[in-house]
């Protein structure tokens, strides 16, 4: 599998494995949606005007999916991350939230649980098939105050509207848990990006809610850091227009990227966790800087299972599949695509309020 994975280059287009998702009007990129993975939903919700601008995005996978997770912002805001860890009890989870409204934001997942439960998706604690305890781990983005009112954040209601709501087909740009984002200085929002390994190899599929501290678009070119095959170089105006919009507002304090990594490959909770790492490395090429004492940074990574990879215990270099090297090439899809939905969730994102979009201030980079 990982001797398929084409070299990265600067410039790149992942094509969707699933033309229905790819094709939603919206994917002006075609880049691919988290649901490429077969059995994993989204759903957002979000409230704009009257002194709101936040929202929820919820992941659910009703046929449950081993997770992990892994931090490297320095102010992060979660829940039942520790759950995680492959040395506890949980083995597989039924749902993510992720939220605006920083730690206030943390109750949306308890409208996450309110709507696995109803499934009767969770951790089986008795006979009856009611008596379950959703899992839902979660994370925060900070978005506190920048639709006017610093009181109108996140609650219950968004987690359980985000999760009824979730389906095949997700919307990008700036809606659910990236109503609210801001990076670099933009507007900003949820980006998406999936790949195939091979041509019957596992789907590797990445969310991004991208409110970083750091910059995405270098704005001496007006391109990102990772840039889009879509996208080109913008007129020399339009460049202006962008320095000038990003050098007004500076470095914005409190931030956080979130990435949610999913495959079908059946990973263990320990192979998941290093999925979940590799997720890092696409933040870090997109985001200059990542992962600062500012920012929230934090990666998940569910594995549903439906694609085996090579048995452990063969030997690297013998001329068969190894299952490292199949790891090693899942690890590789998941930073480029983590890097490429660190990118359209700023070139898809649409200006609210007074913090302009990419797409507004750079429309010449957008081929037609």
């Amino acid at each position: 599998m990982a001797d398929q994975i084409a070299p990265a280059a600067t410039t790149r287009s992942f094509t969707a494995p699933n033309a229905t998702v790819a094709s939603v009007s919206d994917d002006r990129f075609q880049l691919g949606s988290l649901t490429d993975v077969a059995g994993v939903l989204v759903g957002h919700h979000q409230r704009v005007g009257r002194g709101w601008q936040t929202g929820t995005t919820a992941v659910v996978v009703p046929a449950g999916a081993v997770a992990a997770a892994d931090v490297r912002g320095g102010g992060p805001g979660t829940r039942e991350i520790a759950a995680l860890d492959p040395q506890n009890l949980v083995d597989r989870i039924h749902g993510l939230c992720l939220s605006g409204g920083s730690a206030y934001g943390l109750a949306a997942a308890d409208g996450v649980v309110a709507d696995l439960e109803r499934r009767g998706l969770g951790v089986a604690v008795g006979d009856d098939p009611a008596h379950v305890v959703p899992v839902v781990p979660a994370a925060i983005i900070f978005d506190l105050g920048r639709g006017g009112t610093f009181t109108n954040r996140p609650d219950r209601s968004f987690g359980e509207r985000a999760a009824r709501r979730a389906g095949p087909r997700s919307r990008r740009g700036s809606i659910g848990a990236g109503t609210g984002a801001r990076a670099g200085g933009l507007q900003s929002g949820i980006g998406m990006a999936s790949t195939r390994i091979g041509h019957d190899g596992a789907v590797v599929a990445a969310l991004v809610v991208n409110n970083a501290a750091g910059q995405v678009v270098d704005t001496s070119t007006g391109t990102p850091f990772e840039s889009l095959a879509a996208l080109r170089r913008p007129t020399s105006s339009d460049r202006r227009a962008l320095a000038a919009a990003v050098a007004e507002r500076g470095r914005q304090p409190m931030n956080t990227v979130l990435a949610v990594v999913a495959t079908d490959a059946a990973l263990s909770r320990s192979e998941a966790t290093r999925l979940a790492v590799a997720a890092h490395d696409g933040i870090a090429r997109a985001v200059r800087p990542a992962h600062t004492l500012l920012d929230g940074d934090v990666a998940f990574a569910l594995a549903t299972g439906t694609v085996p990879l090579a048995e452990a215990g063969h030997r690297l270099g013998d001329g068969g599949r190894s299952r490292v090297l199949d790891l090693v090439g899942l690890h590789t899809a998941a930073a480029d695509a983590v890097a490429l939905a660190c990118t359209d969730a700023v070139a898809s994102a649409a200006t609210i309020g007074d913090t302009p979009a990419y797409a507004d201030l750079c429309p010449s980079a957008y081929r037609t």
